[in-house]
């Protein structure tokens, strides 16, 4: 997916745009930018690879070389960024996350004349920051820009820009991701997380509307386009993408997790369905507090089966060849045999996309002397590939555990069903739990209800999206 900060301020705000940037590492592998200005030298920025090292030790070396009041940072799941852009609207750089699942239409329809170019990353793909650029020019101010932008792309587009007077920072036309306003003393911010800014001493500001573009300056915020009525947050960031620490729309990441998994534990007594377990157990790292929620609920015992060890693979997808990122997935993973030897075990997953990794973990646990495995995932079956943002994105829907395996339960004739494969009440949602348990050995198999997650975050369900679950936009 990826995110952004920016800060502007009376003093120097490098190290806050460091921090601030290094703190949504969690939302983006690819890579990282900064871009800083200063009044008298003007931009400086730079760009790295993040994939097999962490954003902070590419960029520590840097920051001797930066000095500025003003500056916006990227984690990127996509493009190189953030850009530096040179127009009739004058320098500006720019950093966006989204996706455009328009974007050779886009190049057609307004550049395929003659004195128009796009560099082409190594996959001959346009970037789509540039692109957002380019839209944002064709337009006499940045505000008008910005609006044509996002109501050309089919997909999202949240922005951010720098320029050599502010920070001007818009909000998806939806809202399918949070931008929050912090403020010092000096200056303010702008995040996604939260958290980020709070550690660094700003307090809670402002938290942009759906649409809506503001201006950040040292002496505040400026609204310059206002806030639309629609809204459709990404359900996902409180389930899985958000840091615990954080909140959005009011709804803390943390205590949604609990009550996820306790409302998910009381709906299974409620059907009988209700396993004898020795442990409640997370699936590390996001599950876990699903997990604590479930086992409160169910007054059976929370433990740490196994664990991560992280301090040298931080994350288990970094190395670049596949064969080495299983064999790291699975040195990872630290059994206790004290809590898995002859024990009946529940897991609680923050979700089931493929199921790859999941399969594996069971196995460990088999292998490990687990004499039961049931696991639970803390959201419906996924059954579309997200094509707001970048979870659960795929090349086909059918690469989805739940949406191949009604496929070959029932065909071409399953997929005009799959609400009903969805709930576990129904036949159909029967089968699917028994097929997928017999085909990845849990001993049982449950799914959150997408009435008792919309409980879980606890807004209107109107502004929330939930498309990868149920195909509605």
């Amino acid at each position: 997916m990826g995110g952004f900060f920016g800060a502007i301020s009376g003093r120097d705000v490098v190290l806050d745009l460091f921090f601030g940037t290094d703190y949504h590492s969690h939302l983006g592998t690819r890579r990282g930018g900064l871009v800083v200005h200063d009044r008298q030298d003007g931009f400086q920025r730079q760009i790295h690879n993040i994939e097999n090292t962490p954003f902070r030790t590419k960029f520590e070396n840097d920051l001797a070389k930066f000095h500025g009041t003003a500056g916006i940072g990227c984690i990127s799941d996509t493009d190189p960024q953030p850009l530096l852009v040179r127009s009739h609207l004058g320098l500006y750089a720019i950093t966006t996350v989204g996706i455009i699942n328009n974007a050779e239409e886009l190049v057609t329809k307004y550049f395929s004349d003659h004195g128009h170019q796009f560099m082409a990353m190594s996959s001959g793909k346009v970037n789509d920051t540039e692109l957002v650029a380019a839209l944002i020019n064709q337009k006499d101010d940045l505000v008008s820009g910005i609006r044509h932008a996002q109501d050309a792309i089919e997909g999202s587009a949240t922005i951010l820009l720098l320029t050599k007077d502010s920070i001007i920072a818009a909000r998806d036309k939806l809202g399918r991701l949070p931008v929050l306003i912090g403020k010092d003393p000096d200056g303010c911010c702008v995040s996604f997380e939260s958290f980020a800014y709070q550690k660094l001493g700003y307090q809670d500001a402002y938290e942009l509307g759906p649409r809506e573009i503001v201006e950040l300056t040292p002496n505040g915020w400026t609204t310059l386009s206002p806030p639309g009525t629609e809204m459709k947050i990404c359900a996902f960031l409180w389930t899985y993408y958000g840091y615990p620490n954080s909140c959005y729309q009011g709804v803390n990441v943390e205590v949604m997790r609990y009550r996820n998994g306790e409302i998910m534990a009381r709906d299974e007594e409620a059907r009988g369905t209700l396993p004898a377990v020795d442990y409640v157990a997370g699936v590390p790292d996001s599950g876990v507090p699903h997990a604590i929620g479930y086992a409160n609920q169910t007054h059976a015992p929370f433990a740490r089966p196994f664990v991560k060890y992280t301090p040298t693979w931080p994350r288990s997808f970094m190395p670049t060849n596949q064969d080495v990122r299983n064999q790291v997935a699975k040195m990872k993973q630290i059994p206790v045999p004290e809590l898995i030897q002859g024990k009946r075990l529940l897991f609680v997953d923050d979700s089931i996309v493929r199921g790859t990794q999941l399969r594996e973990t069971v196995e460990f646990l088999y292998r490990s002397g687990a004499k039961e495995v049931h696991i639970r995932s803390a959201c419906p079956p996924v059954m579309y590939g997200c094509k707001f943002l970048n979870f659960s994105r795929s090349n086909s829907d059918m690469e989805l555990l739940a949406r191949k395996t009604v496929q070959e339960l029932e065909g071409d004739e399953g997929q005009a069903h799959l609400a009903e494969y969805t709930d576990p009440t129904t036949h159909r949602g029967g089968c699917l739990l028994k097929s997928i348990c017999e085909k990845l050995h849990f001993h049982s198999l449950g799914y959150q209800t997408l009435d008792g997650l919309l409980e879980a975050i606890g807004i209107d369900k109107s502004k929330v999206c939930t498309y990868c679950w149920s195909g509605k936009e």
